[in-house]
Formats: structure tokens, sequence, C-alpha cells
């Protein structure tokens, strides 16, 4: 019963020589602007002393998620489009599999973190120093990190376990979840009970977590009544809850579902909004509207 598939092969995002030249050139501006923006964040918050504080800490966390998630398919996406080298072995595809759940996974438990935080920083400000303390934040990400890896070391355990004999196209840029589930030969109905139950459990506790913390601070604006509050907590929560719907979003359509509802040419579309566009919209949303990275920004870029 092991798999007889010694590599895969990408579907073609178009037919036509010139589409496949205008998304090559179109994706290939896309990542290098989310590697410049994510970069230059993780540069500012390092070098700048206003931005060495848990909340930025946790978005350089964030920031290095958004390099490593385009990182891992993006090249080989580019490389199908310009040279149609659409093969990926299957270490190969193991791989990028493996590297793009373990980097959704934390993203998805980093964000909680992050909600956790701003709740701190809203209703108990004179006590976030002592709450939020340093070793307490990296403790926080590193177990972000650690649980997003074995998240993923799960889930890859179970899809690659699998017999692949039959078609070997995946109807995807990259190796995900549904689309090699759809190749196995082998009845999936079971592990993909487990994937199912797994990610719902963990998403949705994570979601819980994160909903229920901004619960707490819209009920702090409101016990307080005072006039500034409401524009303070949107500047200091607005960011973080954009990028939350926005991630949550694209995710929960793309993983948090049966495999019979799969559909090729739409999931295309929504695993190219959250593996792409939310790592090049997400240091955008965070310098437009934090006055303190907009300056150490253009601290940053003006040295540059």
């Amino acid at each position: 019963n092991l798999s007889t598939e010694s590599e895969f092969v990408f579907v073609d995002l178009s037919d036509a020589p010139e589409i496949r030249l205008l998304l090559f050139v179109l994706f290939l501006l896309i990542y290098l602007a989310t590697v410049a923006g994510n970069i230059t964040l993780l540069v500012a918050i390092s070098t700048d002393p206003h931005l060495h504080s848990p909340m930025y800490f946790l978005l350089g966390n964030l920031s290095l998620l958004d390099l490593l998630c385009p990182t891992v398919t993006v090249p080989k996406m580019l490389g199908a489009l310009l040279l149609e080298h659409k093969r990926i072995s299957f270490s190969g595809c193991l791989f990028q599999h493996f590297s793009l759940i373990a980097a959704v996974g934390t993203e998805i438990f980093l964000l909680t973190v992050m909600a956790y935080d701003r709740y701190v920083a809203v209703c108990h400000p004179l006590r976030y120093p002592s709450i939020m303390s340093t070793k307490l934040s990296a403790q926080l990400a590193a177990g972000t990190w650690a649980t997003g890896l074995l998240n993923s070391l799960l889930h890859t355990s179970l899809v690659f376990t699998l017999s692949f004999c039959g078609p070997n196209t995946i109807q995807q840029y990259y190796c995900d979840i549904p689309p090699v589930l759809a190749l196995s030969c082998s009845s999936t109905r079971s592990r993909e009970l487990v994937i199912l139950v797994v990610a719902g459990m963990l998403g949705s506790s994570a979601c819980v977590l994160t909903v229920v913390s901004y619960i707490f601070i819209f009920l702090e604006i409101l016990a307080r009544k005072s006039p500034g509050i409401w524009h303070k907590a949107f500047s200091t929560c607005g960011s973080h809850l954009t990028v939350v719907c926005l991630f949550y979003g694209t995710t929960i359509c793309t993983y948090v579902r049966p495999s019979f509802t799969y559909s090729p040419h739409r999931d295309r579309v929504v695993s190219m909004l959250y593996g792409m566009l939310t790592p090049l919209l997400n240091p955008i949303i965070y310098s437009l509207r934090n006055k303190d990275v907009k300056c150490a920004l253009k601290r940053v870029i003006s040295q540059v």
C-alpha cells in the first residue's frame, strides 16, 4: 500500500502564453512587494527603540510568518508560469505542505495571542508592563510556533501516508490538503474526519478566545464612557481586528469544510487571497493605522 507516485503535477493557471506571462509579472510584483513590506516592518521593529514592546514583538512574528507563507508556494508557481516546470517531487510536495500548514496554524494562534495583548492594553493599562512582560511574550510566541508545527506534523502525516497510485495532477498551484486528498486512491473518510475535527477544535478555540478578548474590550469601552476612549481603542485594536477578519474569512473558506464541497476553480481564487494578498496587506494595514509604525518606517526608508 505504499505510494507509487514519485511526483505530482500542478494544474495550469492558463493555457494562453500571453496570459501566463501577465500572471507571472503580476504575481512576481505582489511577491516582491510582500517581501519588501514585511522585511521593512521587521527592520523597523528591531531597530526602533519605540517599538521594543510586546505588541510589536508579536507583530514582528506575524511579519515573519507573512514572509514564510508566500515564500513556500509562490516561487514554484512563478517557475510553472514562466518555464512551464509544473512538476514537484513527492518529498518536495510533502515539505511544501508541512511548511504551509505550519505557517497558517501558527498565524491563527499568534493572532489569538495578539488579541489577548490588546485586551490587557485596553482593560488593564496600568498593569500592562507587568502582565505582558518580555518573558511571557517570548513564551507565548514560542508556544504558537510549537503548536503550529505539531498541528502541521499531524496533518501532514495523515495526508502523505495515504496511497497515491492514480491521477497525479494537483488542482491547485501548491500542495494543499483538499487537492492532495482528492488524488488518493485509498479511502480518506476517516482521515478527513480527524483533520476536520482537529482543525475545527483548534481553530474554533482560537477564534473563541479572540472574540472573548474583544467582547471584554468592548465592555470596557462602554463602562468608561470617556469621549476619547473610542478613538484610542480603535487605534489600538483596529489594525489587529482588520487582519483577524481578513485571515479568518479566507482560511475558514479553504479548510474548515468537508472535501465534497471542494471546487478547484473557486478554491484557487480563495487560496490566492490568503496565500498572497493577506501577507501583502498585513504590513500595509498596520503601517497605515499605527502612528508609531509609520514614524519608524519613515526613519528606516530615509536611512536606506
